[in-house]
């Protein structure tokens, strides 16, 4: 046992007492009974015709039994039920009666024992009385009923009342201690649920940040390539390149410019509290963390319009302007989708279209868009390299698709690639409209 046990041991209760003050009331009440019991022994044993040394040690011995009135009731009602025609044990039979009343015994045992000292003092009381006063019978009758029922009921019913109280007690201690768990693990549900908004937020941001400034650097590092290729022979054809490098530049800056505003955008006030009770209902305490929760993670993820399916046409087009072979190929009807559902579509064309300047110079490339029933599909496919394009030595870091994968699991859709029997690439995805 460590040292800090050791000295909770000594400080603790001793034997059945759940209070160290338990245990001193319960002996001062002993003691005081033993010597009410020892006084009154002393008549007894006159009338028993016993040395009054014996009535004395008997008196003290029935007296001091109230110690144990916790431990076991029944015991200390029974003696004093059963020492009554010695006409002793006035506090052992109020205080034993009580105590048997407020614990945790049967009612059954409790009305059986009080009817049984009622009965026992009232017999008691009108013998005595009939013997020692000369009166009407009806009041010797009166007068000992009043004494039974005064000396009897009242402690009964006093102890139900404190035992009453004290298992309400214990229950709103119970409630309390409950509810502070749930609270507890609420909280804890809670920061858990702003972690991982604030990982999937992070993520989001890289990916959109991967997505903006890998394509359009790679086009900006094609272009550069090609006029420092053309800067001698066609100064025409270097100056297009030099201006479609700019517009690239500047489109980057401009996407990095709106979601770095998103990020500094100042948060929404927070609602005004609202006065509650004191003790909160468990299911309102859900439903307010949880609306929390919800309200956290959509100012941490909540974010501007980004691309949409209608500027696939001008994200070819660029690729096209910068040298690369692009056919693009859409079927069926289009219609307004979702705005995360059109940035994802875009999105996954965009860095299909950036993994093709990086890895297959000079391949053809044929861009398809579906739109069905319930979803939309596209699909990037590019064809073996030339052979005679210059390698744009563009770095891959191997997050393109990942990060497309990762837009597309996250909307319910499918992802699908990997190279082709044709010897080049092959990028696939739906996504569900719904």
């Amino acid at each position: 046992m460590t040292e800090t046990g050791e000295v909770e041991g000594r400080a603790g209760p001793p034997l059945w007492w759940a209070r160290r003050r338990d245990a001193v009331w319960d002996v001062a009440l002993g003691g005081v009974s033993a010597v009410e019991c020892a006084w009154e022994g002393v008549p007894f044993a006159a009338e028993a015709g016993l040395p009054t040394t014996v009535g004395v040690l008997f008196g003290f011995v029935v007296g001091a039994t109230l110690v144990l009135r916790r431990r076991w009731p029944i015991a200390v009602v029974l003696v004093g039920i059963a020492v009554s025609p010695a006409a002793m044990g006035f506090l052992l039979a109020v205080v034993g009666m009580y105590t048997l009343a407020s614990s945790e015994v049967p009612r059954r045992i409790t009305a059986t024992l009080a009817s049984m000292s009622l009965a026992a003092t009232f017999v008691v009381m009108y013998m005595r009385t009939r013997g020692d006063v000369e009166a009407d019978p009806t009041l010797v009758v009166v007068l000992s009923v009043f004494v039974a029922v005064a000396l009897t009921v009242p402690p009964v019913l006093f102890g139900l009342y404190i035992g009453a109280r004290r298992r309400l007690m214990e229950s709103l201690q119970e409630r309390a201690d409950s509810l502070e768990r749930e609270l507890s693990l609420l909280a804890d549900r809670a920061e858990e649920r702003a972690e991982w908004a604030r990982t999937e937020e992070r993520t989001r941001i890289a990916r959109e940040m991967h997505d903006v400034v890998a394509h359009r650097v790679s086009l900006m590092v094609v272009h550069a390539a090609a006029l420092e290729a053309v800067a001698v022979k066609d100064p025409a054809r270097a100056a297009k390149n030099a201006a479609l490098v700019g517009d690239m530049g500047r489109q980057a800056l401009t996407e990095l410019r709106e979601m770095l505003g998103v990020l500094r955008a100042p948060p929404k006030p927070a609602p005004a509290p609202v006065p509650a009770p004191d003790l909160v209902p468990v299911a309102a305490v859900a439903a307010v963390a949880a609306a929390e929760g919800a309200g956290g993670a959509g100012a941490v993820c909540g974010v501007e319009d980004g691309p949409s399916l209608g500027e696939l046409e001008a994200l070819v087009g660029q690729s096209r302007a910068a040298g690369m072979a692009v056919e693009m190929l859409v079927h069926g009807e289009g219609a307004a989708y979702a705005a995360d559902v059109e940035q994802t579509a875009f999105r996954v064309v965009q860095e299909a279209l950036t993994n093709c300047h990086k890895h297959a110079p000079g391949a053809r490339v044929v861009v398809r868009l579906a739109h069905r029933a319930g979803e939309v599909a596209m699909q990037v496919e590019n064809g073996p390299c030339d052979g005679k394009s210059p390698e744009p030595g563009l770095p891959s870091g191997g997050n393109g698709l990942v990060g497309m994968r990762e837009r597309v699991l996250g909307l319910g859709g499918v992802f699908v690639s990997g190279p082709t029997d044709a010897g080049g690439f092959k990028v696939s995805a739906v996504l569900p409209t719904a």
